[in-house]
């Protein structure tokens, strides 16, 4: 048996940033996906980062309720979000925001 690959090409991701001045505070990536199982794409949100100067402020749940937005103006029938366990304050955000604690991940690193 062969394994064929095919290339899809409506994949795309947006950058969000927030700044103070020329200094980026906050960012965040959305990441918009297809896939041949839902006529509607799924969105992934990586990397939320508030700087440390910055947090305890409402930056992360601005950041976040913006892909929020986004991923809906985008039609997207899902958003997954990733989080390590050492961030439960974070975790405790995601669930405010009406995120559910849904599975585990695993993860290959590759050097």
């Amino acid at each position: 048996m062969k394994i064929e690959q095919h290339e899809t090409s409506k994949q795309k991701g947006i950058k969000f940033i927030m700044k103070h001045g020329d200094q980026n505070i906050a960012s965040a990536y959305l990441y918009i996906l297809y896939n041949d199982f839902h006529k509607r794409p799924f969105g992934i949100v990586e990397y939320v980062i508030v700087d440390e100067a910055y947090r305890s402020q409402g930056l992360g749940t601005k950041i976040v309720k913006a892909m929020i937005a986004e991923a809906k103006k985008q039609n997207c029938y899902k958003l997954l979000l990733w989080s390590r366990y050492s961030k439960p304050k974070v975790h405790l955000l995601y669930k405010k925001l009406g995120f559910k604690d849904w599975g585990k991940e695993f993860r290959l690193n590759f050097n």
